[in-house]
């Protein structure tokens, strides 16, 4: 009787998916739904993406919705979407009230940073683009790949303390604490959090760094170009006085890479490792 609800389940999907329609002109508002809707197969009908999405290298030449991370009503109408794909909290009530009073379809996707919530992620954008059945084939292969690196993460225990720096120039520097994408990233890829005591982003100190002592610094690539590369970085207060000064081990990665807990989740869990 289970295995019949089961398969009658299917084909009810697979006949609701077969005659529905497919959004042809898509805005996607994050790296990682813009990367996800392009494994799906629905590259060619993405029209404009935020200034966070840069991947696959073609996404670059796509018209930007906005010049910063500030979105309106207007500039997303003038692309004339079908379809709006944003996370959870971009958009503000009225622009979303606005945006659906145009008639255009909205859908917000809450992101769980977890190789669980990369599943869940991957479905959710599935069912917007009413392609279920494409989605569990990319479930299955993200679920693979990532079960693969979890592996490798096992099998190379060394669990060193890592401290996520934020920059953007030395005067906006942050740290990644508790609840954080970086900090789960840190931990499946086997590393530990060197920032303790508190949750979400807190400005960078240089007595927080020395207490934090971290075994590496980790940064985002345009981070770490900001303070003008390693050697900048080690001269920085305190820098010297931790293990991963006297290391010199200073790890730059691509930031849209480490926090996409999407369908490249597996490589970031693995390039990480790597820097152990």
């Amino acid at each position: 009787m289970i295995r019949f609800f089961y398969i009658s389940l299917l084909l009810i999907l697979g006949y609701n998916t077969l005659f529905a329609v497919a959004p042809k002109r898509i805005i996607t508002l994050s790296g990682a739904l813009t990367e996800t809707v392009d494994a799906l197969g629905y590259g060619p009908q993405i029209v404009a993406v935020d200034v966070t999405s840069t991947y696959p290298a073609y996404v670059n030449k796509i018209e930007k919705v906005s010049q910063n991370r500030s979105i309106s009503a207007e500039g997303v109408i003038s692309f004339t979407p079908d379809l709006v794909l944003a996370p959870e909290g971009a958009l503000s009530n009225a622009i979303e009230f606005q945006l659906k009073s145009a008639g255009i379809k909205v859908v917000t996707v809450k992101q769980e940073y977890s190789a669980k919530g990369a599943v869940t992620f991957i479905r959710q954008v599935a069912s917007a683009l009413n392609n279920i059945p494409k989605g569990e084939e990319l479930v299955k292969q993200t679920t693979l790949s990532v079960n693969k690196a979890l592996e490798v993460v096992k099998k190379n225990p060394k669990s060193p303390k890592v401290l996520f720096l934020y920059a953007r120039g030395a005067g906006t520097m942050m740290v990644a604490g508790k609840d954080t994408n970086l900090d789960a990233i840190i931990k499946l890829a086997g590393g530990k959090n060197a920032a303790q005591g508190f949750s979400k982003f807190k400005p960078y100190t240089t007595e927080s760094l020395v207490n934090a002592n971290p075994d590496l610094i980790l940064m985002f690539d345009f981070g770490y170009k900001s303070l003008g590369g390693i050697n900048s970085i080690l001269k920085m207060p305190g820098v010297s006085l931790t293990n991963a000064g006297k290391n010199k081990r200073i790890v730059q990665m691509d930031g849209e890479l480490l926090v996409n807990f999407s369908v490249r989740l597996a490589q970031a869990i693995t390039q990480l490792n790597a820097n152990w």
